[in-house]
Order: structure tokens, then C-alpha cells, then sequence
């Protein structure tokens, strides 16, 4: 086994979640194609079949597999339990959510713990939850940004990794904060990312 080829396995292996277009799961899959990028990801899986992001992630040539929700109806518990069964298949490591539109529960939270992270589109604690650059805007707020965080049992309460800072300026509708906030997450995620599977 050459030096290289040594060095790509002991890369950290990370699967993410997405429900639809992927963007930050595009920016996840474009920094493990650095040569010093810590992690690769081995596979993209999604809730659903015709998300954007799983034809996007199959053309960077990852893994895909889709586990549709709504035959599990209200059983959310057992959906994750499929969802859990590919994750350690695919011999992930670390779970990473990227658009995830799923409230988890305590199964899957618990299953990994420390090892699942997720980006939010505000600078946490301030607005978890939905709508965070209208939120953000009508509070005047100088900043937005978005935060890296663990996945706790709490919706987008989990100990904060690192966060990014977005001035909002005037003139500045949800659409045209959330545009520059989303810029900002396309870099922080995958260097936070390669900063936890370091730890």
C-alpha cells in the first residue's frame, strides 16, 4: 500500500443527510476532495427520493440511497432505525445534516451522540428553528450568520462548534441575508466539520 493511498483511509468516514437541493452537502463533498481534508464522504442519504441533492451527490460519484418517510407514517423511530442500519452499512463514523428537514428523536440523537453535527442559518442561540433571517432582520439585528452544532435533544440546541458572522445590511430582505448567510456556510461547515473529526 503506497503512502498516499494509506493516508486516505484513515480519513474520517462521514455520511449526510440532506431532504433537498444539497448545497452545503456539495460543499462538504468538494473539501474531502483535498488532499489533506481529514474526512470523505461515504455516503449521501436522504428522505427523500426526489431530493435535488441525491442527483447531484451520485454525479460527484458518492454513494446515494434514499429511505422514503411517509410509508413509516407517524413511526419517526422506525424510519431512523432504517436510516441508522445504512449509516453503519455505509460504515459511517460521523453524520452530518445538511438540510436534514427532519425533527429527530431521541433514538437517533442518542445513537450518536457527539459524533452528529448540523448547520443552522443563525447565529445560535438566537433563532433556532425556521425563518431565522426574517427573525433576524425585523429584530434589526447588526449580524446574522449561521453555526456548526451538535445534535442534542433540542431543536438547534447543541454545545456550538463555530459560527460565521454575516453583517446585514440596509435594504436587506430574507432572500438577499439568507443568499450571503448561505455563502458563509459553505465555508464553515466542512472546516468545522474537519475540526471535529481531528478532535
Amino acid at each position: 500500500m503506497s503512502v498516499a493511498n494509506h493516508a486516505m483511509t484513515q480519513r474520517a468516514r462521514v455520511a449526510v443527510l440532506i431532504s433537498g437541493r444539497g448545497s452545503n452537502m456539495t460543499a462538504l463533498v468538494e473539501a474531502a476532495k483535498a488532499p489533506d481534508c481529514p474526512y470523505e464522504v461515504v455516503l449521501v442519504l436522504s428522505n427523500k427520493p426526489d431530493a435535488e441533492g441525491l442527483r447531484l451527490a451520485a454525479a460527484a460519484g458518492v454513494p446515494t440511497l434514499a429511505i422514503d418517510h411517509r410509508p413509516f407514517g407517524a413511526d419517526r423511530e422506525a424510519h431512523e432505525r432504517a436510516l441508522d442500519a445504512a449509516l453503519r452499512e455505509a460504515g459511517a463514523e460521523y453524520v452530518a445534516l445538511a438540510g436534514y428537514m427532519r425533527v429527530l428523536t431521541a433514538f437517533l440523537v442518542q445513537a450518536w451522540a457527539g459524533r452528529m453535527v448540523n448547520i443552522h442559518p443563525s447565529l445560535l442561540p438566537r433563532y433556532p428553528g425556521l425563518d431565522t433571517h426574517r427573525r433576524a432582520i425585523e429584530a434589526g439585528d447588526a449580524e446574522a450568520g449561521c453555526s456548526v452544532h451538535l445534535v442534542t435533544a433540542g431543536v438547534d440546541e447543541g454545545p456550538i462548534l463555530d459560527q460565521a458572522r454575516v453583517p446585514v445590511q440596509a435594504g436587506d430582505t430574507p432572500e438577499t441575508l439568507s443568499a450571503r448567510v448561505l455563502a458563509a456556510e459553505h465555508t464553515l461547515y466542512p472546516a468545522a466539520l474537519a475540526r471535529l473529526v481531528k478532535r
